[in-house]
């Protein structure tokens, strides 16, 4: 008997799941070996470009995209947005929980043992090998690079009581995150005040911090201030240090290809500011003067913007919304990326009506111009453009809202698998399972 239900234009592509869509419109199943054709879209013009040959390794990947996507979209779940409590409010887990509980270890004893009695879900833990570089790169997905160990012997030398309070007093920054292990203050913590064990992926990672931003100093937490290590793919070190204020916006602003650099920068910000007084800016002068000496005396650029930093400049493809640039590799055919067919002014205007809406019927309406905008990108994922999902995924992040996580989730564990940085793709699922506003965000107290 022949359907009279009416045919989706969006066909296999579509995502809702509303149930007066589904009574409406007819959705024809997926078939993996199907040849698709473009759908017909009045920004298609702008977005064509002409069949490439791809390499025989990408021709692969790009067959897997349609199956990727698919079991992301069955993923989909109402993620909300958690506030910040002191309570002990359990917050939901990601399926990798990362311990905190390393003990002394041997040779034969290179990581802590989970408590007994305890659901397998909250027994899986992350190994804690006695190298403490190796230590860091378990529990946070990445190495650190030589400035991150210099700047804490530089800090030992301050204070050597407690060397994450060294800055603290005059510049009001404290050492975090990673940092958390070189001081031991992770050890012997088996649950954190919600009674989970600490997920290091979550760690002191604020609101707007993508996946490629790992804080290790925090500041005031009026607004959120707080440094951090930028990188474009998670086995690459840092392109730069950079500053985010989460309680004002997710404009991630760089400050110097090292940490010594970008706390440099920060003491002179402090040094110019009004309510500095003659006190406090002798001792910033004089602390600036130690870390400048120690810079040199190390080989480091003390530099705003250094030769490195201009030369990944030449290699962004575009600023997103964060506006520290995306880098994704693109070949001499520019295979590799193509721009997101809409302005950011106008993107911002799209994802604002979506938040915004009053009913679901309102919002699946409103959502139509993004689904297209998706469907658009699938395109690109079978050219091999991986850089479109990530620029879409990526702005959406910062434009910030629960209503938006399941399209994140559709959108940039898949790029960051293609692009081979599945890193990030763990760490960005991580996130929106428990994503914070608020300044309260240690895994370990």
């Amino acid at each position: 008997m022949a359907s009279k239900l009416k045919p989706c234009k969006f066909a296999e592509k579509c995502y809702r799941k509303n149930p007066d869509h589904l009574k409406e419109y007819s959705h024809p199943k997926r078939k993996g070996e199907e040849v698709k054709s473009r759908l017909s879209f009045d920004k298609d013009d702008k977005h064509e470009k002409p069949p490439k040959k791809l390499k025989t390794v990408e021709s692969k990947k790009a067959n897997t995209i349609d199956a990727l996507f698919a079991k992301n979209v069955k993923k989909e779940a109402t993620v909300e947005e958690k506030p910040v409590t002191n309570t002990t409010e359990e917050s939901e887990s990601t399926s990798e929980s990362f311990s905190a509980t390393d003990k002394p270890c041997s040779p034969g004893d290179e990581s802590g043992k989970s408590p007994q009695g305890k659901d397998e879900e909250d027994e899986a833990t992350v190994e804690s090998p006695c190298d403490v570089k190796e230590n860091i790169k378990q529990k946070f997905l990445f190495e650190m690079p030589e400035d991150f160990y210099q700047f804490w012997e530089f800090c030992k030398a301050e204070n050597p009581a407690k060397p994450t309070d060294a800055l603290k007093k005059d510049t009001g920054l404290q050492l975090v995150g990673p940092y958390d292990i070189l001081a031991g203050n992770h050890t012997g913590v088996d649950r954190n005040r919600h009674g989970r064990r600490p997920n290091f992926l979550l760690h002191w990672r604020y609101y707007y911090d993508p996946p490629e931003f790992q804080t290790v100093l925090k500041g005031d937490d009026k607004t959120q201030f707080h440094l951090g290590y930028f990188r474009d793919d998670p086995c690459e070190m840092p392109a730069f240090v950079a500053a985010n204020s989460a309680a004002v916006d997710c404009i991630i602003t760089p400050k110097g290809d090292n940490i010594f650099a970008a706390v440099s920068a920060v003491i002179s910000d402090k040094l110019k500011a009004k309510d500095t007084d003659c006190g406090l800016a002798s001792r910033l002068k004089d602390l600036s003067e130690r870390l400048n000496k120690c810079a040199t005396k190390l080989g480091l650029s003390l530099e705003g913007k250094s030769k490195r930093m201009k030369e990944r400049d030449k290699k962004v493809v575009c600023k997103s919304f964060h506006k520290a640039g995306i880098v994704v590799p693109v070949d001499e055919n520019e295979v590799g990326y193509r721009e997101v067919p809409e302005s950011p002014a106008d993107l911002k205007k799209m994802f604002k009506k979506i938040a915004d809406s009053k009913t679901d019927d309102e919002r699946d309406k409103n959502y139509e111009d993004l689904q297209e905008l998706i469907t658009l990108i699938q395109f690109a994922n079978d050219e091999c453009d991986y850089g479109e999902g990530l620029e879409l995924g990526m702005d959406l992040f910062c434009f910030g809202g629960s209503v938006f996580h399941s399209t994140i989730l559709q959108l940039l564990p898949l790029a960051y698998m293609l692009l081979n940085r599945p890193e990030f793709g763990k760490i960005i699922e991580a996130h929106l399972k428990d994503r914070r506003k608020g300044a309260d965000l240690s895994q370990i107290v």
